[in-house]
């Protein structure tokens, strides 16, 4: 099989999954229990948390472990809204957010919040100054990801804190966070954003683990789910020890020498610009600067045919995000490409393990796709 639909999820290591079979029958113990099994339980989380801390760059105690990014996502949004309620009612956002952060808006708005939505431009771009530009006196919160999980496209979260502090100082910043961690380095101290989501399953850690840094700014957040005051009273619930320890493990292996894993990702991404745009009818979407995401289309080869027949050869790509579930991609639309261009939309995702003999396979299953099969469109 050849896989390369990183940005939907990624393969666990031995290790990951190693240390996490050692948590389920050796260290099962609840954290929250007050024998010396259950604190050493206790201590061993708070080991996990400062090791993805200081790949966030943040202190420990900032970072609350969720289920995953759409959590996270939701519980920034909600918590931001609550503490800035006496502010406005007034939220901005992009056209090209995941779902996770575009359906909690449409819930809000239906709670009788106002909803900007800056559109990008035709490469899939978003520029600071159209976000700050929506910004209003009544402004609770500006949510723009930073990267982009269909095409790539890296958005400038660090200038947009900076032009918060003149347009509006009180609107705090949520960035979806999932697909840059890891690959598109950041500081959360530098950053200047108020929560950062994140999601383990992205950098080689099992599915049903996330974390969302909350910074100084957000007064008392308000929990997204009340209980048995878990996560320092936050975010209630047993913590998943198991997928903790794996996330944990997942960060120190992508970590070590993450620079020239970040290189190589980078390189195979502009060796399959260069195989795929030599492939007839095929061009690329967008113009997206992180190591790990391309977008592309067959113009008139409709996506999910090519995804199908790709998939039935062992190749795996994706026809956009894996979590529309058939819909069509509000990212893709956004854009405004014309319909045969829009229809032929494919993602490719890579990650460390990809390699060049990967790119020319799917090439080559593209090139075979496009002389053998009848255009639709």
């Amino acid at each position: 099989m050849i896989y390369l639909d990183h940005a939907a999820t990624t393969p666990v290591p031995k290790a990951v999954a190693d240390a996490m079979y050692t948590v389920l029958t050796e260290q099962y113990a609840n954290p929250n229990a007050q024998y010396p099994f259950g604190q050493e339980m206790r201590r061993s989380v708070e080991d996990w948390r400062a090791v993805i801390a200081k790949a966030v760059d943040c202190e420990a105690n900032q970072l609350f472990f969720t289920s995953c990014g759409t959590e996270g996502d939701n519980w920034a949004i909600r918590a931001a809204c609550w503490q800035n309620r006496h502010v406005g009612r007034h939220i901005v956002t992009t056209a090209v957010e995941h779902h996770a952060v575009l359906n909690c808006c449409q819930q809000l708005e239906q709670e009788g919040w106002e909803v900007t939505t800056i559109l990008p431009d035709q490469n899939g771009d978003i520029s600071a100054e159209s976000v700050l530009a929506a910004v209003r006196p009544d402004t609770a919160l500006v949510s723009v990801m930073m990267v982009n999980n269909e095409l790539g496209s890296i958005y400038p979260i660090a200038d947009i804190a900076k032009g918060l502090k003149a347009v509006n100082e009180k609107t705090l910043l949520h960035t979806d966070a999932v697909q840059g961690f890891l690959k598109v380095p950041f500081s959360a101290k530098a950053l200047g954003a108020d929560f950062i989501a994140i999601s383990g399953h992205k950098v080689g850690a099992p599915k049903g683990i996330g974390a969302l840094y909350i910074g100084p700014r957000v007064r008392n957040p308000r929990p997204l789910l009340p209980g048995g005051g878990q996560e320092m009273g936050l975010r209630s619930g047993t913590e998943a020890t198991a997928q903790i320890a794996g996330f944990a493990k997942a960060v120190e292996l992508r970590w070590d020498h993450l620079e020239d894993k970040l290189r190589h990702m980078a390189e195979v991404k502009a060796y399959a610009v260069e195989k795929l745009t030599a492939i007839p009818d095929l061009q690329i979407i967008g113009d997206g600067k992180a190591p790990h995401v391309l977008s592309a289309s067959m113009a008139g080869w409709p996506s999910q045919n090519v995804v199908n027949d790709l998939g039935s050869q062992g190749i795996c790509v994706s026809a956009g995000s894996a979590c529309h579930h058939g819909k069509s991609s509000q990212v893709v639309a956004a854009l405004h490409l014309p319909k045969r261009v829009a229809a032929g939309v494919i993602r490719l995702s890579f990650g460390p393990e990809t390699t060049f003999a990967d790119i020319d396979a799917c090439a080559e299953a593209l090139r075979n796709h496009h002389n053998h099969r009848m255009p639709m469109l």
